[in-house]
């Protein structure tokens, strides 16, 4: 199935901060991460920002885990996640369906009180 592309998708995937949030992302730089998507997403109307706010959620659940809060790490990740994968065609050319998979393996190892990081924390790619 084609992934639809809005004019919303397009100006986010275009937008410079987009690209920087990702880089922030994927150097695991939880906080600056955060501040830019969360900065994106308040400006972001539209199904777009499902996606936007269930990236949001999965940078604030690794904040959580630093700094040892395994509950609110727990619920922001089972938020984040069911947030991306309802996202489906608005996923803003991200590789969403890896990330999801590596996400739900964390998020079982935490609701049983089990190290999530014998995964390793996915990275957000870009669909060419």
């Amino acid at each position: 199935m084609m992934k639809k592309t809005t004019d919303a998708s397009t100006s986010l995937i275009e937008d410079p901060r987009f690209k920087k949030a990702l880089l922030l992302f994927n150097s695991k730089d939880w906080y600056p991460a955060h501040d830019v998507f969360e900065e994106l997403w308040h400006e972001t109307s539209g199904p777009e920002r499902i996606t936007i706010q269930g990236v949001l959620q999965i940078a604030v659940a690794q904040l959580h885990l630093e700094r040892g809060n395994r509950n609110g790490a727990t619920v922001l990740y089972g938020e984040g996640l069911g947030r991306l994968k309802r996202s489906g065609e608005y996923d803003l050319g991200l590789d969403l369906v890896e990330f999801c998979n590596s996400l739900e393996k964390r998020l079982h190892q935490l609701q049983g009180n089990e190290d999530p990081d014998v995964f390793a924390m996915p990275c957000l790619f870009i669909r060419f």
